[in-house]
């Protein structure tokens, strides 16, 4: 028995890109749209919705206090698995693609008029509907490939992108902007590593962002430059991992002068002590000329821990019986526990017990769990694998 840290971290270095990013906590979303999954940037504000179940309504958030604006409801519209939003000069676009498990036969894109978005708080749509060039079987088996929460504009067409529960990468389908009955060509295909939820094309830059977390919710940004229909994925892909920690990210959206916001949506497990908000924050791209901050250059070097929030680190330890871990705080350990991913509690040591950073794996099965560290004011947990 043994876990894998260690090559995740290694994997996330390798794809890794030069590009330097800044990441900004911009703030809480409000719990009315605690299950936000698609953002699109209207009119200097954030346009947003929740995802399967709830109602037909797009949500108008001003970023800077965090509050509600607006509330549009699409009035022919049903709020079956909505996942993205992408717009154009004219249009909104409402991705009703979530397809969990695959069998799914009325996918639909709603357009919405931006003159009717903005004089009226109710609005009918045109319709999309579509059905996969590919897909032969419908049989709900659990989790598919024929899942999809990312949706963006591309030209003349919209492009969609598989959120491949089984093999981790996503496949690309067009389609085209008019109101019809199409069926979505297969355009592209990458190993993405990882669960795709949003997708934004970067009109200026002409690059493609895709968001997505790993297995054991590590978020991270996918770029692809200077893009084409036939070249959606060129030799450069660069995989940025976000410095947000546990987090579901769901959608990500352009700003401008490469800037993008990111959504999270709340994320509960109580048997784990795990509670996240649902969060908005920006990340933003420097240019390779851009000067570093000296300031936060010092801060970097010389940091201290009493003004850092408290953070938990999961290594390899090289011992295939080992996990290693560190916690970057000045407070005290109160109880470390284990628990697998049915909220069973596999291990638990009291904090005077504790002896030492490593946590003895040998008796775990293959699988994911999490380290979870009480610290009297506030619990850690991270996830690892163990196989």
């Amino acid at each position: 028995m043994r876990t894998i840290v260690l090559p995740i971290l290694i994997l996330f270095l390798l794809y890794e890109g030069s590009a330097q990013v800044n990441v900004e906590e911009v703030g809480q979303m409000p719990m009315e749209l605690m299950e936000n999954s698609g953002h699109i940037f209207y009119n200097g504000s954030l346009v947003s919705h929740n995802d399967s179940g709830n109602a037909p309504i797009l949500y108008v958030l001003d970023t800077v206090n965090m509050q509600i604006t607006r509330r549009v409801t699409v009035l022919n519209g049903t709020n079956m698995d909505w996942e993205d939003l992408s717009q154009d000069d004219a249009y909104i676009y409402v991705a009703d693609i979530g397809n969990y498990s695959g069998i799914r036969t009325d996918l639909a894109i709603y357009k919405i008029s931006k003159d009717d978005f903005d004089r009226s708080d109710e609005v009918s749509a045109e319709i999309i509907k579509f059905k996969y060039e590919d897909q032969q079987d419908f049989v709900d088996n659990g989790e598919s490939n024929w899942d999809a929460e990312a949706l963006t504009v591309f030209n003349d067409q919209l492009l969609l992108f598989t959120k491949q529960w089984l093999d981790e990468g996503t496949v690309v389908y067009s389609i085209p902007k008019e109101a019809g009955d199409y069926v979505a060509k297969r355009v592209a295909s990458y190993a993405a590593g990882g669960l795709i939820t949003g997708a934004s094309y970067d009109a200026l830059q002409n690059d493609l962002l895709l968001v997505a977390y790993s297995s054991t919710l590590s978020p991270f940004v996918l770029i692809s430059r200077d893009i084409g229909m036939s070249s959606l994925f060129g030799d450069a892909v660069e995989r940025i991992p976000l410095d947000i920690g546990f987090a579901q990210a769901e959608s990500i959206t352009t700003v401008g002068l490469q800037r993008y916001f990111i959504g999270t949506e709340q994320f509960v497990r109580e048997n784990y002590g795990i509670h996240l908000d649902p969060m908005l924050y920006a990340i933003q791209f420097k240019k390779d000329n851009d000067p570093i901050d000296e300031m936060e250059e010092e801060e970097e070097e010389n940091p201290d821990i009493d003004h850092q929030e408290d953070r938990l680190l999961l290594f390899d330890s090289y011992n295939p019986e080992k996990l290693q871990y560190d916690l970057l705080s000045n407070k005290s350990i109160l109880a470390q526990a284990v628990f697998d991913t049915s909220g069973k509690m596999v291990q638990f040591t009291l904090g005077a017990d504790i002896e030492n950073n490593d946590l003895d794996v040998t008796t775990f099965k293959s699988g994911v769990y999490y380290l979870t560290l009480y610290l009297g004011d506030k619990v850690l947990s991270k996830a690892f694998v163990a196989y």
